[in-house]
Order: C-alpha cells, then sequence, then structure tokens
C-alpha cells in the first residue's frame, strides 16, 4: 500500500513538473513574441510636432527672425534681409506595407546643412521603424516593400513618431542626387511602410 501510495505521488510529481516546464516554455514565448511584435504598438499612436528648423539670424540678437521655408530669395530692397529656409526637394508619401501619408520636404539652411522634415505624417506604429534615403525606386504594391536595403541608403535614424511633423538632419556626405527616395523603413522585419519620391525643386 505504501509502495503504491509513493508511486503515485512520484507520478503525480513528474506530471506537475511537466506541466511547469511547459508553462514556462509558453511564458519565454509570449514575452519574445511581445517583445519582437510590440502589438500595443498597433493601437497606440506617438505623436510628435516640431517646429520647422530654427535658423540663426544675422540680425541683432534684440530682434531674432526665422524665415519660413522658401524657395525664393529675401525681397530686394530690404536692408537686413533674415537667413531663410530653402525647399530643395519634395515628395508625397505613398502606402506601402502600412497605410501612409504625408509631404516630405528637404531644407537647405544658410549654413549649408540640410533638413529632411515629415510634415503631416500619418502611418501605423511600429518597432523599429527608421527614416532611409535609398537609391531603390519607388514601386507600388508588395514587390516594392522590400527592396530599400538592397542598395545603397542612408541612415537618418529611428522615426520619433508615426503621427505628426519632424526633422532630420541629412550628413553632410549624402549625396541627394544618388539616394533621391526615402523609406520609412521597419528594420525588424525588412519591409517599407510608406516611401517617396525625392523630386528636386
Amino acid at each position: 500500500m505504501t509502495h503504491d501510495h509513493a508511486t503515485t505521488t512520484s507520478s503525480r510529481d513528474r506530471h506537475r513538473g511537466r506541466l511547469l516546464l511547459v508553462a514556462g516554455a509558453a511564458a519565454v514565448v509570449v514575452v519574445a513574441g511581445l517583445t519582437v511584435f510590440q502589438p500595443w504598438k498597433l493601437v497606440v499612436d506617438d505623436v510628435v510636432e516640431e517646429s520647422l528648423p530654427a535658423v540663426a539670424s544675422s540680425l541683432p540678437s534684440s530682434s531674432p527672425q526665422v524665415a519660413r521655408p522658401s524657395s525664393t530669395a529675401a525681397p530686394s530692397g530690404s536692408s537686413a534681409p533674415s537667413p531663410t529656409l530653402r525647399v530643395i526637394a519634395r515628395g508625397e508619401l505613398v502606402s506601402q506595407e502600412h497605410s501612409t501619408s504625408g509631404t516630405v520636404v528637404v531644407l537647405a539652411l544658410p549654413d549649408g546643412s540640410r533638413v529632411l522634415r515629415l510634415q503631416d505624417l500619418r502611418t501605423s506604429n511600429g518597432p523599429d521603424v527608421k527614416v532611409w534615403l535609398s537609391d531603390a525606386a519607388v514601386r507600388p504594391g508588395p514587390d516594392g516593400w522590400q527592396v530599400f536595403d538592397d542598395g545603397r541608403y542612408a541612415d537618418l535614424g529611428s522615426l520619433k513618431g508615426n503621427v505628426g511633423s519632424q526633422n532630420y538632419a541629412i550628413p553632410a556626405d549624402v549625396d541627394l542626387a544618388q539616394l533621391s527616395s526615402l523609406s520609412l523603413w521597419c528594420d525588424r522585419f525588412n519591409v517599407s511602410f510608406g516611401a517617396a519620391v525625392l523630386s528636386p525643386v
């Protein structure tokens, strides 16, 4: 009787151990899945609204002025024209793997630096989304979703928010004649959420 009871107890302990092992493995899988896919991003927007890049004025500090983006020079006859931002390229975002809209402009600052600005952006939130300049052609449909890492590209940094207007510095060595498309690239899953052709202005 004692032997049968010990055998039953041992069997139950082994069964409980297997259940705990399976539960532990399932918990690891769930945690790993949440870490990789971050499903809460599908229902939570990251809204970022940045102002236009600041331009240092040539006027005395008591009269600071920052001009709006303009592709034209300051009006003639101005005694002390303020520096301006110039739009040197622009494009419209098109949807790819995710519904995406907004305007892309490349701004030239008086000091020679350049900034890429996403205006009125709206796309899906997602893990590890980057702002890339690429030499790939922007193609509609699934065939165009995964081409942006096939050739040359410049990573301007992580997408600051999936909704709003944001600025990204363009490195001085980036040739916009060669890298003339933009992709909102999900580096984790190697797919483009949205893209734009940047046409010179």
